[in-house]
């Protein structure tokens, strides 16, 4: 074989490697490009109220975890409140397991459409075990809670649910006795129908140091870098659609850099929070994240604190979130 087939049959599967990486990105971080248009969303996100929010769940109601049922009764009350000032109706939905009783706290705002579909955005407020939590998971609730308050007074297409589910970790962790899953199964004996569920779980931490992001398969970084600057939105294999809505909507405002991560089920980390409730009933639910584990160190343990936050971005997210909840809000095209 002369040294020009060897050229060829090099190039080829140099061409070929590259079409598989290719594919691969595709697939894993599918959609790739979204085609957002971006534009400035006019509202006024205080840092300050996020720090608030998770300085009172950490501080005041600390422990959150299952055994600790008066602490998280104290939250779901203090949770409801903050729900209530911004003028949504709120009910306490309580359910039975054999550890106890325990509470989500939904608030409910009526869309435009009675024909449209609802759609839901959640954050457990338990903790693990006796540990702060304040990224895991103070901060989604504090996202929540400023997205609720900024929302314009106009409605939505259609309904909307926020939503703060307990008993997320374990021992319930992956099970039917989710807070989450409680709330999705009343969901469909009521015949909601939803056209999307997100799941805000550890959405606190960044970086702007390189390296400061792993991946859960080798080479991602590759496609990903190793900074960890950007939420990410995750979901299996059967949720594209809903990722790509999702990563479009957060992109308008351009506020923070947004990753989408698509794996299957099996992957860790894809259904690791209160989208795998609505999943495992054959519901739509990605989960928006900094990806827990993967970059912040303090994962489930007593250094999980409220200093160790960045606010700024977290009202960054909060803007990005009026993409998908706010409806049509009043914008400008930078």
């Amino acid at each position: 074989m002369t040294w020009l087939s060897w050229l060829r049959i090099l190039f080829f599967v140099i061409l070929g490697l590259l079409f598989l990486v290719s594919l691969l990105g595709i697939v894993v971080k599918g959609p790739i490009g979204v085609g957002s248009v971006r534009q400035k969303v006019d509202v006024e996100v205080s840092p300050q109220r996020l720090r608030d929010a998770v300085d009172a769940l950490c501080f005041r109601f600390t422990p959150r975890d299952y055994l600790h049922t008066e602490n998280l009764n104290r939250a779901a009350e203090w949770i409801a409140e903050k729900l209530r000032e911004s003028g949504l109706r709120v009910e306490i939905q309580q359910y039975e397991l054999a550890q106890g009783r325990y509470r989500n706290v939904v608030a409910f705002r009526a869309g435009a459409d009675p024909e449209a579909p609802a759609r839901v955005l959640g954050a457990h407020y338990d903790a693990y075990g006796e540990f702060p939590g304040a990224n895991d998971n103070a901060s989604g609730v504090a996202v929540l809670l400023e997205l609720v308050r900024t929302l314009p007074d106009r409605p939505a297409r259609g309904d909307q649910y926020f939503v703060a589910f307990s008993t997320e970790e374990p021992p319930f962790f992956g099970s039917a006795d989710m807070g989450s899953a409680a709330f999705a199964r009343d969901l469909q004996r009521r015949g909601v129908e939803i056209d999307l569920m997100v799941a805000l779980d550890l959405v606190g931490y960044y970086s702007d140091e390189p390296g400061s992001q792993r991946f859960p398969l080798p080479g991602l970084g590759l496609l990903y870098g190793n900074t960890a600057n950007f939420i990410a939105v995750v979901g299996d294999l059967r949720s594209g659609t809903e990722i790509k809505l999702v990563k479009q909507r957060l992109s308008v405002s351009n506020e923070l850099p947004v990753q989408s991560f698509r794996a299957p089920a099996a992957v860790p980390g894809i259904n690791w929070s209160d989208n795998f409730s609505f999943r495992n009933l054959g519901l739509p639910g990605v989960l928006v994240t900094d990806t827990a584990f993967m970059r912040y160190p303090h994962y489930h343990t007593e250094r999980d604190t409220p200093e160790k936050l960045d606010y700024d971005r977290m009202a960054n997210l909060v803007v990005a979130l009026h993409g998908l909840f706010a409806g049509q809000p009043p914008v400008t095209t930078n």
